[in-house]
């Protein structure tokens, strides 16, 4: 095995600043309420001019070359495959007689999809999507199985784009039915109870550009098995309001179809229902004004369960009878609590619900009527989550992780309330050799923020430890608790890794997701930046040797504060992030996260709040920033890859000093979602190379 040292040589870091690929510069000015905006690379997107992809392939061989320079880089790769190479698997889900799981033997680019009859059975592959693809880059990016196991509908996303293709797969002979649905995205498939078709979701056929054009009027059509899909029925659209995202789902008891709508990425949604024994009946608004989140947790007949925040911003359950609908007769049956109601299913007749206390998991059983049965031991600080299944039901599963555990499978029996080791990984590294503690620190307004600090057992608190600092920050998205390999190799290594729960996420709720919103966004910058300052007064670590990094709204993020703090940082690793926020809502599903930071176009006051920290906008020419590393796929279609170039070029420019400012484009590649795992590992060690490079951090020795 490989052995690793706390500290390890280095090649003399360049002294001369890099010389960088012309970016040429284009007159274009924008007004926005009467402040003028420069936008000289606005020709960087088109991403698919010819003039982009020679600076593109430009910049990525400047990086290459300049990572190569890494000694370490080849040992950080072997040390990385080791570390990954273990089998794992996903929660088993029970269908009819059947049980389907993921499954990856270890250093395969996609997890493959097996099912087995019953739990002593022997497994069948159903779907290996290592085999739709020489490179790995098709990948599988939903599936829904008929309830009594026998068809299985899967998407198909290319080259990481959002853009899926639904197929039907026969599950007992592995044949696909003809059936084929293009042009659907952000869907899941809900099958009718009999198996004779299934609901999605999608768009009209864009005319041009695909991967940029803006998506609008989302909509739900049916398709029955066996038919094309110039025959699929539209079954629920909203014409009155195109930026309306649409959910459909069927209840277990395969009697309502249940229509969510929600505006762009806001937590809040109205709720529609269908009588599907009925064939003409019409589709009721139950609850048609989005002022909370209503999630349909089950049903006993007309009887609707749904987990809501409603006056109630960490969440609780609420019963609503469709016979007597008005808000007059809505039940409370699990109140709010102190701490977030993130999630919740009934199994064995028993709710489940999986709160947050001080973003790590911690587990209740409650009756139907609400009344607490117990709390659920978990094997230690950390996340757990799962808890699938049907009402009747008597066990579950569930997976747990932390920074040291990779998801290891328990089977929770409903009756004894017992839960015994299902699957567990088999490690290369020993988990006792390391340690995390919570910390709380204050941000800049006074707020109390929690932070997960990892790091190997005896750490010598002297400022000298190479520190990673990663967060997101938004969307009512939690950073929880979970293993990563590379994570563990840059603990081996001897460094620090810090996770922040910021304000703008959703570990405390939805009145936490909200300081971090719209106006109030630089809240999540302050927060990100007073967990580096209290890393550095506590000497975990000093500036020289703190590196920061985030992805999409954490690339956000992280560009954001290197520009508000360059003199905090000892390097930048910005990937897929949002950089031109005067432009975000103009590509693909861009539009929608004006729910989250404002409309730039639209709104005076959240136009002045966003020019002040958006990344492309506040770069000052003379100032020394520092090493950054920014990364995109060229095909991401969520983040156009458009941010990152302009990004960067503008970067590159103003730069003073010797510090590299570089780009990767990963080719063939998304926002991230089924990217292959060999891209992956690559991607991961030209990070870590930077990283060590930069910091001076310690490194794999043979």
């Amino acid at each position: 095995m490989t052995m690793i040292s706390a500290v390890a040589p280095l090649s003399p870091k360049t002294t001369s600043a890099l010389t960088y690929p012309a970016a040429r510069k284009v007159e274009q000015t924008d007004d926005y309420f009467g402040t003028t905006v420069n936008d000289p690379y606005r020709w960087m997107e088109d991403v698919d001019s010819a003039g982009l992809k020679t600076w593109v392939d430009a910049e990525n061989e400047l990086t290459q070359s300049y990572l190569a320079e890494v000694p370490s880089r080849e040992a950080m790769q072997k040390r990385l495959m080791e570390l990954i190479n273990f089998e794992r698997y996903t929660a088993p889900a029970r269908r009819g007689t059947r049980y389907f799981y993921s499954h990856n033997s270890g250093l395969q680019n996609q997890n493959v999809i097996y099912w087995q009859e019953g739990l002593e059975g022997e497994p069948k592959v159903l779907l290996d999507p290592n085999t739709f693809s020489a490179d790995g880059t098709v990948a599988i990016s939903g599936l829904s199985i008929t309830d009594d196991g026998s068809l299985a509908a899967y998407s198909i996303a290319d080259a990481g784009s959002d853009w899926v293709k639904w197929h039907v797969r026969d599950v007992a002979s592995g044949k696909d039915l003809p059936d084929i649905v293009e042009w659907s995205k952000f869907s899941g498939a809900a099958w009718l109870k009999d198996g004779s078709g299934f609901f999605y979701q999608g768009y009209d056929a864009p005319e041009a550009e695909a991967l940029k054009a803006a998506n609008y009027f989302h909509k739900v059509f049916f398709h029955k098995l066996g038919t094309p899909q110039s025959e699929d029925k539209l079954i629920f659209d909203r014409p009155d309001d195109k930026e309306l995202n649409l959910g459909a789902n069927v209840t277990d008891d395969g009697r309502y179809l249940v229509l969510y709508q929600s505006k762009g990425t806001s937590p809040n949604n109205e709720i529609a229902v269908k009588d599907l024994q009925k064939s003409e009946s019409p589709i009721v608004r139950l609850i048609p004004t989005a002022d909370a989140t209503y999630s349909p947790i089950n049903n006993d007949g007309s009887l609707f369960w749904f987990l809501t925040t409603l006056d109630a911003p960490n969440g609780k359950v609420i019963s609503i009878d469709l016979n007597h609908p008005e808000r007059e007769h809505w039940k409370t049956v699990i109140p709010e609590s102190k701490n977030k109601l993130s999630d919740i299913s009934i199994i064995d007749n028993t709710f489940i619900a999986s709160y947050l206390a001080d973003a790590q998991s911690l587990i209740e059983l409650h009756s139907l009527d609400g009344q607490l049965i117990e709390r659920l031991k978990l094997p230690a600080i950390g996340t757990a989550y799962g808890f699938g299944g049907l009402r009747e039901d008597t066990e579950t599963f569930y997976q747990f992780t932390n920074f040291t555990t990779p998801g290891t499978i328990y089977r929770l029996n409903m009756k004894t309330r017992q839960s015994t080791l299902f699957r567990q990984p088999k490690l290369l590294f020993d988990p006792a050799l390391y340690e995390t503690t919570q910390i709380f620190y204050n941000s800049k307004d006074g707020t109390r923020v929690p932070m997960f600090v990892s790091h190997k057992k005896g750490l010598v608190l002297d400022g000298s430890a190479a520190t990673l600092l990663y967060a997101y920050g938004g969307f009512n998205v939690p950073l929880l608790p979970e293993f990563s390999s590379a994570h563990v190799m840059w603990m081996e290594m001897g460094g620090i890794y810090a996770q922040p729960s910021l304000r703008g996420g959703g570990e405390y709720g939805e009145a936490w997701h909200e300081a971090g919103t719209r106006l109030k966004k630089q809240n999540v910058f302050d927060d990100f930046i007073a967990a580096a300052e209290w890393l550095i007064a506590n000497k975990y670590t000093s500036p020289k040797k703190l590196a920061i990094s985030g992805g999409s709204n954490g690339g956000l993020l992280v560009a954001a504060c290197e520009l508000q703090r360059p003199d905090l940082f000892g390097a930048v690793v910005a990937q897929v992030g949002v950089m031109d926020m005067l432009r975000f809502d103009k590509f693909t599903i861009g539009w929608a996260w004006k729910e989250e930071y404002g409309s730039p176009s639209e709104n005076a006051e959240e136009f002045t709040a966003i020019y002040k920290y958006s990344p492309l906008h506040n770069i000052h020419a003379g100032t020394v920033y520092p090493p950054t590393l920014i990364t995109t796929g060229d095909h991401d279609d969520r983040v156009y890859p458009a941010h990152s170039f302009k990004y960067t070029a503008a970067l590159q420019a103003a730069q003073s000093g010797t510090n590299p400012i570089l780009i990767r484009v990963e080719t063939r590649a998304g926002h991230g979602a089924g990217m292959p795992l060999s891209k992956r590992i690559e991607a991961t060690v030209d990070q870590y190379a930077f990283l060590v490079r930069e910091l001076k951090a310690g490194t794999p020795q043979d």
